[in-house]
């Protein structure tokens, strides 16, 4: 079983910044794709941003610009840094993990953390 453990939310004023964490622990050979989702009262989950085992990111067209996703592939840890940040950013945000195998030749599962909430506001 894999675990998803986020950090690093809070309470923030507009145009401030946050960095989110997300470490994944468990069995785990490789991870395809991590990632950051967010959910704010009342909408469904959104993607926020992902990075893949090979690097390669996507964000949403909300935080392009203000939003760097990286990761430590040795820590199997994502982290989120969160600039300029907006009354709309507030959300719960989850971290994801997708295609995560215990071996070379395991299916590959995916995994959600309990989420972490984030509230811009002054």
């Amino acid at each position: 079983q894999v675990q998803l453990v986020e950090s690093g939310g809070g309470l923030v004023q507009p145009g401030g910044s946050l960095r989110l964490s997300c470490a994944a622990s468990g069995i785990i050979f490789s991870i395809n794709v991590m990632g950051w989702y967010r959910q704010a009262p009342g909408k469904e989950r959104e993607l926020v941003a992902t990075m893949t085992r090979g690097d390669m990111t996507n964000y949403a067209d909300s935080v392009k610009g203000r939003f760097t996703i990286s990761k430590d592939n040795a820590k199997n840890t994502v982290y989120l840094q969160m600039n300029s940040l907006k009354p709309e950013d507030t959300a719960v945000y989850y971290c994801n993990a997708a295609g995560v195998r215990a071996t070379l030749w395991a299916n590959g599962r995916d995994y959600w953390g309990k989420g972490t909430l984030v509230t811009v506001s002054s």
